[in-house]
């Protein structure tokens, strides 16, 4: 019974992915019947899921751990869930007959992703990581019209099956210097021969992986077209909840050199400032809202490799945090790009003009969600990047946290842009009223008050991230 409980919100979104399965064969399809399902899938998964936070304890040969950690990264992976499929009512950019298959792909790569982030064998690992990203590389060209984007799944794909290979080789480095596959013994084993170029090269090749599913520079060529490519509620949940996962595995994998390899941390290093000044540069110049967003993830990606470098559980908590606050922030934001894009097409910054008249509360909720990546107070993202960065400093790492801050600076440069064109540029044409229903006023209302009481009032979340931090190792 124990070991059920432990294993019991994974369960219940297979229950989930096996009803969307028996949908998907039927011959006539009923969208508005498969979205109500969904919620009310999704939702008690998510209840599931919160009830089931403070277990704790190991599964399949020791393959598996339940802990504080992972059980954190669970309950974020099933809201940002939750919050894709609320969104999905008006599933426009999929054609009806594929919302079935649309809503068990989810639930799969949910599935799949709650897996990863129990995970503490390589092998075990690497069969989540390739679940949850082929039922992506399955979403991704479900959009209607897909002839226009026809490049952004082969190349999703093949950058992803790259990214795979590199990995598998990097485990088997791995394995054959520390004759184990169990992360609690390569954290015994490794500091005696991290020194071994075979071992720098497979830790390095094995966060690979990891580093394509968060798009850290150099891994981050599919972001900006699989962004722009897929369906607007595809690129949310890719967007959101995906990130929740790499962002566990690179935390729990990181720290296994404990520090003990300057020249693996010299590398991340280097990769952390690449990903943040390469992001924000290249972010300047779009005009596409999903590609300008894109980039900002490459960058925000590097924000979160800083407190994960610190090595410490202050830094590894600093991360999470940053995690959950970047889930909010994001997720408000394409909130209002699918709302104001409810037919499906992509939406370009200059369509934002007006929208302070057209709906404020759409506005305020896009505002507060830039001002947050942006990093402004009193906002989540804002207190995240403090922790971030104050983890930094207490490892020494001064250099780092000053180009962190230039390049947080430059950021705000284009998350000024949209809330410009939102709040002070005129339409051309006079735009009609958004009709935004209850419960997504509901929605906005909720991510306001989550976006603002994270950065005003973080001290019981961060009291959270540090416990779970240090159930880590």
């Amino acid at each position: 019974m124990t070991d059920f409980m432990l294993f019991l919100p994974e369960l219940f979104f297979i229950l989930g992915a096996i009803v969307f399965f028996i949908f998907s064969l039927r011959k006539k399809a009923d969208p508005a019947a498969y979205h109500k399902w969904a919620v009310v899938i999704g939702a008690v998964g998510l209840l599931v899921t919160v009830a089931a936070s403070r277990q704790g304890g190991m599964l399949f040969f020791d393959c598996y751990r339940v802990d504080l950690f992972s059980q954190v990264f669970k309950v974020l992976l099933a809201l940002g869930t939750i919050w894709v499929i609320f969104s999905s009512g008006e599933l426009k950019g999929i054609d009806p007959r594929q919302h079935a298959e649309y809503y068990f792909l989810i639930f799969v790569c949910t599935l799949a992703m709650m897996m990863l982030v129990s995970s503490v064998e390589l092998l075990t690992i690497y069969v989540s990581i390739e679940l949850s990203s082929y039922s992506l590389y399955l979403l991704v060209p479900m959009r209607r019209k897909a002839d226009e984007f026809v490049e952004t799944g082969i190349k999703y794909f093949m950058v992803g099956v790259t990214a795979s290979g590199l990995m598998l080789f990097g485990i088997s480095l791995l394995f054959g210097m520390a004759h184990t596959t169990y992360i609690p013994q390569l954290i015994q084993t490794l500091p005696g021969i991290i020194s071994q170029p075979a071992t720098i090269i497979g830790l390095i090749l094995a966060l690979s992986g990891f580093f394509f599913k968060l798009a850290l520079f150099p891994f981050h060529i599919w972001a900006p077209d699989v962004y722009q490519g897929s369906a607007n509620q595809v690129t949310t949940y890719i967007a959101t909840a995906s990130k929740m996962a790499a962002a566990a595995m690179i935390i729990r994998f990181t720290g296994l050199s404990a520090g003990a390899s300057p020249g693996m941390i010299k590398l991340l290093i280097v990769l952390s400032i690449l990903s943040m000044t390469f992001g924000n540069l290249v972010a300047l110049i779009q005009k596409d809202i999903k590609r300008l967003l894109a980039y900002s993830s490459i960058a925000h990606a590097g924000y979160m490799l800083i407190g994960i470098l610190a090595l410490s559980d202050r830094g590894y908590a600093s991360a999470i945090y940053y995690a959950a606050a970047y889930l909010v922030m994001n997720y408000s934001v394409f909130m209002v790009i699918m709302k104001l894009a409810d037919d499906g097409h992509n939406l370009q910054i200059k369509e934002l003009a007006g929208l302070h008249k057209r709906s404020p509360l759409l506005a305020l909720t896009l505002m507060l969600g830039l001002f947050g990546l942006a990093g402004i107070p009193p906002t989540a993202g804002f207190m995240g990047k403090f922790l971030v960065f104050a983890a930094a400093l207490e490892k020494g790492y001064l250099f780092l946290v000053i180009i962190g801050m230039i390049n947080a600076t430059i950021s705000l440069y284009y998350y000024l842009i949209v809330i410009k064109a939102a709040y002070l540029l005129k339409p051309v044409n006079e735009l009609p009223a958004v009709q935004v229903d209850f419960w997504t006023r509901c929605m906005c209302v909720v991510l306001v008050v989550m976006t603002i009481y994270l950065g005003v009032f973080p001290d019981q979340f961060v009291l959270l991230t540090e416990a779970a931090a240090k159930t880590l190792f």
